[in-house]
């Protein structure tokens, strides 16, 4: 296994980018998004609920 230092291994990656497109990268991006907006949402409301007893 070789070591890359991570500027190499960050321009291996964007040269990549530009040759298959942004495409996979930008839809996990986006669901990566929306996950964490739902997790956000859920962590904040869960504590405004109450029990009525």
């Amino acid at each position: 296994m070789e070591h890359h230092p991570a500027a190499a291994w960050l321009t291996e990656a964007a040269a990549s980018a530009v040759q298959h497109g942004s495409g996979n990268l930008l839809r996990v991006v986006l669901i990566m998004m929306v996950l964490g907006c739902v997790l956000t949402a859920w962590f904040l409301l869960r504590g405004y609920k109450r029990k009525d007893d």
